[in-house]
C-alpha cells in the first residue's frame, strides 16, 4: 500500500513518475487561462510603452513568445502531453498601479487532456521574455503571481479562481 496521495495522478504506485494515459477519455473542448505580471520601475515601462527599448518592441515580441512556449509546452514538462492546440491568445496589457505589464494567456483545444500547463507556460514565457528584453534598463524588475484563472471541459469540471 502506497502513501502517496490519491489525486497525484503523475505518480505511480511505487512512487516513480509516469505519463497518465488519456487514451479512455471523451475528446471535449478544453480551455484554460492563466495570468502574471512583471512589476517594473515607471520609467521601463514608459520606455516599452514608447517602443524605444532597445531590443525593439517588448510587447509584440513577447505575445509571440508566449504563443510559442505554449506550443513548445511538452518539450519542457517532462509528463506533459503533446496537444494539437486549436487557440492561443496572448494579451499584455499596461498596469501603471502595478506599474508593469500584466500578461493574460488562453489556450484551446478539442481532446483528451487539459491544456492548464500550456496556458501558463504561456504566460511564463511572455513574462520572462519581457524580462529579457527589458532588463539592459531595469534589473529590478519582478515576475510574479503567475497561476490559473480558470478552465473548462474534461471530466473534472469547470474551475475558476476565487478572487478572495
Amino acid at each position: 500500500m502506497s502513501d502517496r496521495p490519491a489525486n497525484l495522478t503523475h505518480i505511480a504506485a511505487d512512487g516513480s513518475a509516469n505519463m497518465v494515459d488519456v487514451g479512455g477519455k471523451d475528446e471535449t473542448v478544453r480551455t484554460a487561462t492563466a495570468e502574471g505580471f512583471v512589476r517594473m520601475k515607471p520609467e521601463t515601462l514608459a520606455l516599452i510603452e514608447s517602443g524605444n527599448a532597445k531590443k525593439g518592441d517588448v510587447i509584440a515580441t513577447a505575445r509571440l513568445a508566449g504563443i510559442m512556449g505554449a506550443k513548445q509546452t511538452a518539450n519542457l514538462i517532462p509528463l506533459c502531453h503533446p496537444l494539437m492546440l486549436t487557440k492561443i491568445a496572448v494579451d499584455i496589457v499596461t498596469d501603471a498601479a502595478l506599474p508593469g505589464l500584466r500578461v493574460t494567456a488562453t489556450a484551446r483545444l478539442t481532446g483528451r487532456t487539459g491544456v492548464e500547463m500550456e496556458a501558463l507556460t504561456a504566460v511564463s514565457v511572455a513574462c520572462l521574455t519581457i524580462y529579457d528584453m527589458a532588463k539592459a534598463a531595469d534589473r529590478e524588475m519582478e515576475i510574479g503571481a503567475i497561476r490559473l484563472v480558470e478552465k473548462s471541459g474534461g471530466a473534472s469540471g469547470d474551475y475558476k479562481r476565487s478572487e478572495t
